[in-house]
């Protein structure tokens, strides 16, 4: 962390920090960036050889975790985490690669997409694995929400996911009873265009 961004996370559990000071600070993507790999040992793995789901789901949290806290400068927790679907077996021995991103900043909370990639150096291949959204909350030593700089997309993938993520959060609060479907404007928009 940054000499100023401890002093934003400091200023703030003081209250010496307005929504203003946060919200005017833009960032992009591409600060938040987050690649790691991990090599697939057998204590990861399941009776079969292949990558447990549990296993990738903590890494996944965790580069998350990590890009959403690069996004706020401040400690972050998870607040929701989309669909993971297992598609592919990985087996002992490939590297794993996860990239996660922040995809869009709203008051308090980030979206962030993380996207694995399993490898087998040996016979050249590689295949995307999984992929999901995950959401996380900025938050203070005592766990209260605190806001977060917006983000600014710079390519034409960051500006596609950050097209989407406003109908994505609105499906996530009709889904968790905080969001009646009739205000769900954007998510509306999406059916009003097809007919």
């Amino acid at each position: 962390m940054t000499i100023s961004a401890l002093f934003l996370c400091w200023a703030s559990l003081a209250g010496q920090v307005n929504n203003n000071t946060m919200d005017n600070k833009l960032k992009s993507a591409a600060n938040s960036l987050v690649v790691k790999s991990e090599i697939l040992m057998p204590n990861d793995t399941n009776p079969f050889g292949n990558l447990m789901g549990g296993r990738l789901m903590y890494w996944m949290d965790i580069a998350a975790a990590i890009s959403a806290q690069r996004h706020s400068n401040c400690l972050t927790v998870t607040a929701s985490v989309d669909n993971i679907s297992f598609n592919h077996p990985i087996e002992t021995g490939s590297v794993i690669t996860l990239t996660a991103r922040v995809t869009r900043a709203f008051n308090t909370s980030m979206e962030v997409y993380i996207e694995v990639t399993a490898e087998n150096i040996p016979s050249g291949t590689k295949f995307k694995s999984n992929s999901a959204f995950f959401t996380f909350v900025a938050v203070d030593q005592s766990g209260r929400p605190l806001p977060v700089p917006a983000l600014v997309p710079e390519t034409d993938f960051e500006k596609e996911l950050f097209a989407g993520a406003l109908r994505r959060r609105q499906l996530r609060l009709i889904l968790a009873g905080r969001l009646q479907p009739h205000d769900a404007n954007e998510l509306k928009a999406i059916f009003d265009q097809k007919l």
